[in-house]
């Protein structure tokens, strides 16, 4: 029984990853990386807009009791983001434009979608 809730729980956050970034490309943005993961942390998805880099968090929360998609994101997994998107960076000689934009989905549905462009910062 606990494996499959967590498998369907991981088949709602791979639909809900697929809705965002058949959104934001639709929006004209490039997907670059899916799922992108280090040890210190994961970006669900990196995106081109424009020259900028776009870190994009996508949160599904299917009930608002806790405070919906929003509120799931807290000062801790911030900063899990924000490390995989500087591991990623790492490479680079010269840093490109970038930002952190979060999607919020509060059910399974490309029409619900909330886009936060540049939700927070590094």
């Amino acid at each position: 029984m606990k494996i499959a809730a967590l498998f369907g729980r991981k088949q709602r956050g791979d639909r809900a990853e697929h809705l965002a970034e058949k959104y934001l490309r639709k929006q004209g943005m490039k997907t670059i990386e899916r799922n992108y993961r280090t040890r210190q942390g994961e970006v669900d998805l990196i995106m081109k807009d424009g020259a900028s880099f776009v870190f994009v968090e996508v949160r599904l929360r299917s009930s608002q009791d806790y405070g919906g998609a929003a509120a799931s994101i807290g000062h801790s997994k911030r900063q899990r983001i924000i490390a995989a998107a500087l591991h990623y960076l790492s490479g680079r000689v010269a840093l490109p434009p970038c930002r952190f934009d979060v999607i919020l989905l509060n059910q399974l549905d490309a029409e619900a979608i909330e886009w936060i462009k540049d939700a927070f910062g590094a």
